[in-house]
């Protein structure tokens, strides 16, 4: 970048982070990053023994207790649980009892009590453990994406009738924003007779799986409007002229009230890891905020009935899980230790939701928004030799931080692009999407899929671990830049108001 002798003394005092890349103790952090190193890790971590790591399985434990000696050789501190290397979520499957579960409604005198066996389905959201009430509130009429956001719903209960004319991707639009808005619950009125509706109850699974602690989020219900007709009336609401509105209505209704009772069972209860390890930083003040490497250590277990039927995952995703680990052992060398603090992060249940990078980001050992930034990391050990897609550059100054990086070091042969396939959505594909829609800026490294994903032929001799040694070495002067700066990386306006779904998080 180009310097003029009145710019000369602030890069000196303000930008260590260009100083930190040109220091010899960076290089030679750097240069702990082999090829060899890469082949052997994948290795491990793809061997046959680790069966495939499932989420949960013993070989995903047992590939996190590897990650976990690993950290504890290079000096980092445990993050998890308790003072260990490890964040261990539940995962339960839980099973709806139907006939005794209900949503009433009343007004004046009048009673209605819709029947999950017939009038109530349940589409998502947390499941509250007693009976729910609050107040209610009606939405409908010509709603849209941006009328929705600014409903008064938030710890109510939302009666949603969608409009006659809205199509199914508004509606859905709509059902977002109203549950960003975080009401108590969410009611979406269906039209349908008591045939149409018995037949998407019968689609409808029993058992689900609930991961972590019950969900505080908002419980979404499909009521049918045809059983609960008669406390509507007595409401005062003439839903088919409400529902005609050619504006949007929000209406108050003091007089109805809702309750929702749910009764479920446990079937069966086990939990999964994330490994945890950091490294603290080196300035007193800014050692209390974090950047984040992350990959995901799961895959996708064993296929039966073939005569090899693990699926090893080398790329998807051990070639990520061991960038985490080579990045650890890079930092943690003298002289590389930044101003900031870094974690660094393996998460279970990617491929099951996205689950244990949930987790983390709502139960993170600080405050999220002492995380500054996260780079995740998800299949960098086939295709091209000298590219490397990097998801998420036009959301923050991140892009901007690792093109300036990219160019500090043309003997990688490595080009960071924009994203190929903004069709397919790997924005919001893995991990790094729950950091940023928690309010966390990310970038996230992806080398695109091939004919082995999700196949048992996703093996390590098929990584192209220099190649991969090149990425990790960018990612290293990347994070160099980024925990070495004196101001935090910051989303661009437009693009928080787009992804964060819980404002007032890191980089705002």
């Amino acid at each position: 970048m180009p310097r003029s002798s009145l710019t000369a003394l602030f890069v000196l005092v303000g930008a260590p982070a260009a100083a930190a890349q040109t220091s010899a103790p960076v290089h030679r952090a750097a240069a702990t990053i082999t090829a060899a190193d890469v082949a052997r890790r994948v290795g491990i971590i793809a061997d046959d023994s680790m069966l495939g790591r499932d989420t949960p399985s013993r070989g995903l434990d047992m590939t996190a207790e590897y990650v976990a000696n690993q950290f504890r050789q290079f000096g980092l501190k445990p993050g998890g649980d308790q003072g260990s290397w490890f964040q261990r979520y539940s995962i339960a499957r839980r099973r709806m009892l139907l006939d005794q579960s209900r949503v009433i409604l009343s007004s004046g005198g009048t009673v209605d009590s819709a029947k999950f066996t017939t009038d109530v389905r349940y589409d998502g959201g947390g499941v509250p453990e007693k009976p729910l009430a609050a107040p209610a509130v009606l939405v409908t009429g010509a709603q849209s994406e941006s009328s929705a956001a600014g409903a008064g719903v938030r710890d109510r209960i939302a009666l949603y009738l969608p409009e006659l004319r809205a199509d199914h991707e508004l509606v859905q639009q709509v059902l977002r924003a109203l549950y960003l808005n975080r009401p108590a619950a969410l009611l979406v009125l269906n039209e349908s007779d008591s045939a149409g509706f018995a037949v998407t109850l019968a689609r409808r699974p029993q058992e689900r799986t609930v991961v972590g602690a019950p969900a505080l989020r908002p419980t979404v219900l499909q009521l049918r409007s045809g059983g609960v007709r008669s406390s509507l009336a007595a409401a005062g609401l003439d839903l088919p002229a409400l529902r005609g509105s050619r504006t949007p209505v929000f209406r108050e209704l003091p007089s109805l009230k809702v309750q929702i009772q749910i009764k479920d069972s446990v079937v069966s209860a086990r939990s999964a890891p994330n490994t945890v390890g950091v490294l603290e930083g080196s300035d007193p003040e800014l050692k209390q905020e974090y950047l984040v490497y992350s990959a995901h250590m799961d895959h996708i277990g064993i296929t039966p009935g073939r005569p090899d039927s693990i699926n090893n995952g080398a790329d998807d995703d051990g070639s990520g899980t061991v960038g985490v680990m080579e990045l650890a052992e890079a930092f943690s060398r003298p002289g590389a230790r930044p101003r900031r603090s870094v974690i660094f992060l393996t998460v279970s249940g990617e491929e099951k939701g996205l689950w244990g990078s949930d987790f983390f980001t709502a139960h993170p050992p600080m405050p999220i928004h002492q995380i500054v930034a996260d780079i995740n990391i998800d299949m960098i050990g086939r295709n091209w030799r000298d590219t490397i897609v990097a998801i998420g550059k036009e959301h923050s100054n991140l892009g901007a931080t690792l093109d300036r990086v990219d160019r500090a070091h043309p003997e990688l042969d490595m080009t960071a692009i924009d994203d190929r396939w903004p069709e397919e959505r790997f924005y919001f594909r893995s991990d790094h999407y729950n950091f940023a829609r928690r309010g966390v800026p990310i970038l996230f490294f992806f080398n695109g899929v091939h004919e082995d994903y999700h196949e048992v032929s996703d093996s390590p001799d098929k990584i192209d671990s220099e190649k991969e040694s090149r990425i990790l070495k960018l990612l290293f002067y990347l994070g160099q830049d980024i925990a070495n700066s004196s101001k935090r990386p910051a989303w661009k306006p437009e693009s928080y108001k787009e992804i964060v779904e819980e404002k007032g998080g890191s980089g705002e």
